[in-house]
């Protein structure tokens, strides 16, 4: 992709509660998200790449996510949520879409504390590993399931926190093929690119013997990564989607990367002590990178399973995934060479990759310390 990108960053984050438990769909109400949302401001006129959706729950910065039950009719009777979402209008630099990400962290953090919660970066629930819909669904919300790959799996987000990064290259046009061409790469480079966002060692309230439950039970079924075409245009017939129609005119030409492992905007958000700051924009200059680059010529439409539960278990264990994503930032680093500040953003990874350090690996560091599992305090009512 040529010419400068545009970014976009949506940041899901779990609750935790003042006692240290983890606040989710069995325990945490839609009343007390929306207490939170409430007292944080209107999204400011002009941004109008931002969607709201047709039950108006993003109407800020900040909204519930969690899963929509819907009536035989259409009509929302229930939200059960997983935690809250910040999304970051569009801007041109990676410097400003994370900055814009930051302060929109610390004002929710701020807030959330005033009703005894905290915004923190898991990758995967550390005591539910399911989420069952209760009442079973309706006729309504079968036939909703059935109309794409991405509504029948929409359950299996209510289990995991993860970044939604966005790149847009409005130089390169918004050629289906084109577009869809990169979707394919970033697909089939996943395995190498998620080890940095690792934060979901623990699963049933305990390690389960690798570094990301949510990349093992998710990244095959759901995309890694999608392209946003112009409505009439053409979609790939994949399973999951690789393309997907724009729902605004500012979607147009979005390339979204949906594999990473929640990561921390912010200290307070870390799960565990040590993080590093300036994850999120060094994964955005990663990407950049990656479709700036031409020598990198594989491409998937779909992503191979395998190879995420390869990543997820073994890491930078694994020889094979270690020179994987050796190479995918080694071709990033050549391919943005001389650009200001993305040389600094990819020697952070460079640094991580070569102590073999992610969030999961602090995480389990702090539990074999007597640390505990983040968001485990005691087996949470009705467990």
């Amino acid at each position: 992709m040529r010419g400068p990108a545009r970014y976009g960053i949506e940041h899901e984050l779990a609750l935790l509660r003042a006692d240290g438990s983890l606040a989710d769909f069995a325990t945490l109400s839609h009343a007390e998200v929306a207490a939170v949302v409430d007292e944080l401001p209107e999204l400011p006129d002009g941004q109008r790449d931002l969607r709201i959706g047709d039950a108006g729950i993003r109407r800020k910065h900040w909204y519930a996510e969690g899963y929509e039950r819907l009536d035989e009719h259409g009509g929302l009777w229930r939200f059960d949520p997983k935690g809250i979402e910040i999304r970051t209008a569009v801007h041109d630099s990676v410097e400003a879409a994370e900055s814009a990400l930051c302060a929109d962290a610390r004002l929710l953090a701020e807030v959330a504390a005033r009703h005894e919660l905290r915004p923190v970066a898991l990758g995967f629930h550390p005591f539910r590993s399911d989420y069952h819909l209760d009442p079973p669904a309706n006729a309504h919300e079968r036939e909703l399931m059935a109309s794409s790959p991405e509504e029948r799996t929409a359950h299996l987000h209510m289990v995991t926190w993860g970044p939604d990064l966005n790149l847009s290259f409005p130089e390169s046009g918004t050629d289906p093929a084109g577009l869809a061409d990169a979707a394919a790469k970033l697909t089939y480079y996943s395995p190498y690119l998620v080890p940095w966002s690792f934060s979901s060692p623990f699963r049933d309230g305990r390690p389960w013997g690798g570094e990301s439950a949510r990349t093992s039970r998710r990244t095959g079924p759901r995309p890694a990564a999608l392209a946003y075409l112009e409505p009439g245009a053409a979609l790939l017939p994949t399973d999951p989607s690789l393309t997907r129609h724009a729902g605004i005119p500012g979607e147009i030409g979005r390339i979204e990367f949906k594999a990473f492992d929640a990561i921390a905007a912010v200290p307070g958000e870390e799960p565990a002590d040590g993080g590093l700051p300036g994850l999120p924009g060094a994964l955005l200059t990663l990407l950049t990178g990656v479709l700036r680059d031409d020598t990198l010529t594989g491409r998937r439409r779909t992503p191979d399973a395998q190879a995420h539960r390869r990543a997820a278990l073994r890491g930078w264990s694994d020889p094979a995934v270690r020179s994987g994503s050796q190479a995918v930032l080694d071709a990033a680093a050549a391919a943005l060479r001389g650009e200001p500040g993305h040389g600094e953003r990819l020697e952070l990874l460079r640094t991580l990759l070569a102590r073999r350090e992610n969030p999961a690996a602090r995480m389990l560091a702090r539990h074999r310390a007597g640390g505990g599992i983040p968001g485990v305090v005691a087996v949470p009512h009705g467990g």
